[in-house]
């Protein structure tokens, strides 16, 4: 049986001629008509069911397993569970954002090629639905679709949220921030399938682009540190000449040439990173015993975007340790901007090449 459209009704103009709707027209009636049609057929499918079976398996099973580990590893006492607790936690957000990432450009990265090939994407176009409308609905089914995944994962992390003393609303920015990463990574597939004729190279384009945001930039952000690197004076706190192997020794400041890294022209590499993402807006504290590796990485990319403070610690006898200068400026809100601005661009690549006529069209491309 053919399932009948419902698409929006044409706005008469003055004259009683119906009126042509732009490019970037939008209504609500018209993205959720989209995104209905492409639920539709998500909840159709076996494969989509399989998916999310096997999803809460694997991470429900590789959660127990490392709630197992570390319980034998630290111990069952409170101050055990004081280190427990967060390294969990931390293991668990890794987990389900690192999946998340595998995930999610299969959901959108065949959306539109995908029904240009299959002969159904003329029939939306030629109805009174404007490009925008069908990119968002598109957009929007997709994300639902990556966060019913995200649902899923929910009570593991809250599991790990229960275990010590990991803030409960840690929990909330960590669920907030992994789905608007989801949502640009949607929106990318989106613009790569508008893009690429073919499924395959849609797929493999958004795969790159996740890539880069997750492993290219930190690597070249590794591969340029010594390029803004040099020998520069600073403030040097160290041993006093005259130590004569007394224990109690008070160091001195002093004047001396060494490597200066100013990373402040380079931290935005590892801004940009989805997992630094979320481990700087997680909101979780760094304690002495390490355990907290959402709130060490947020500390250590923090420290990176404030670059050399012109002091460097020599001192390894003084009881009185040099502080060196921490930066409480949050990193998350340029990363996440970055995503969501690379999301966006692909957002509008696909409601430009879904807009009617077109001129040209790329040699074998179907169109109805």
């Amino acid at each position: 049986m053919t399932q009948a459209v419902e698409v929006p009704a044409a706005t008469p103009a003055p004259g009683g001629t119906p009126r042509v709707r732009g490019r970037w027209a939008l209504s609500w009636h018209g993205v959720r008509t989209v995104a209905a049609l492409e639920l539709r057929q998500r909840v159709r499918s076996t494969r989509w069911v399989v998916a999310l079976v096997v999803w809460t398996v694997v991470i429900g099973g590789l959660t127990l397993l490392m709630f197992g580990a570390m319980d034998t590893l630290f111990g069952a006492s409170d101050a055990d569970r004081s280190v427990q607790g967060p390294a969990l936690f931390a293991a668990v957000t890794f987990l389900v954002l690192g999946l998340g990432l595998l995930v999610t450009p299969t959901l959108a990265s065949t959306s539109v090629n995908g029904d240009r090939n299959a002969g159904t994407l003329a029939t939306l176009q030629v109805t009174l639905l404007s490009p925008a409308e069908i990119a968002l609905g598109k957009l929007l089914a997709a994300w639902t679709a990556a966060c019913a995944f995200l649902a899923l994962s929910v009570p593991f992390l809250a599991l790990a949220t229960a275990v010590g003393p990991t803030p409960w609303w840690s929990l909330l920015r960590v669920v907030l921030l992994i789905a608007l990463l989801l949502v640009a990574v949607c929106a990318i597939g989106l613009g790569m399938s508008a893009l690429v004729s073919r499924t395959a190279g849609s797929t493999v384009l958004t795969f790159i682009v996740v890539a880069a945001v997750t492993f290219i930039a930190p690597l070249v952000f590794g591969l340029t540190y010594s390029s803004v690197s040099s020998y520069e004076r600073v403030q040097v706190y160290s041993m006093p000449d005259t130590w004569d192997g007394i224990e109690d020794v008070e160091c001195v400041w002093r004047e001396g040439e060494r490597s200066v890294a100013h990373t402040e022209r380079t931290w935005w590499l590892l801004a940009v990173n989805p997992f630094v993402v979320v481990a700087d807006g997680a909101g979780t504290k760094a304690g002495d015993d390490g355990g907290d590796a959402l709130g060490g990485l947020r500390d250590v990319v923090r420290q990176v975007r404030i670059g050399d403070s012109g002091k460097v610690d020599e001192c390894w006898a003084d009881s009185s340790t040099f502080q060196a200068e921490r930066s409480d400026h949050p990193v998350w809100p340029w990363g996440l901007g970055l995503n969501l601005a690379l999301g966006a661009a692909g957002y509008v690549t696909a409601v430009r090449r879904l807009s009617i006529p077109t001129r040209t069209l790329p040699r074998g491309t179907r169109v109805a």
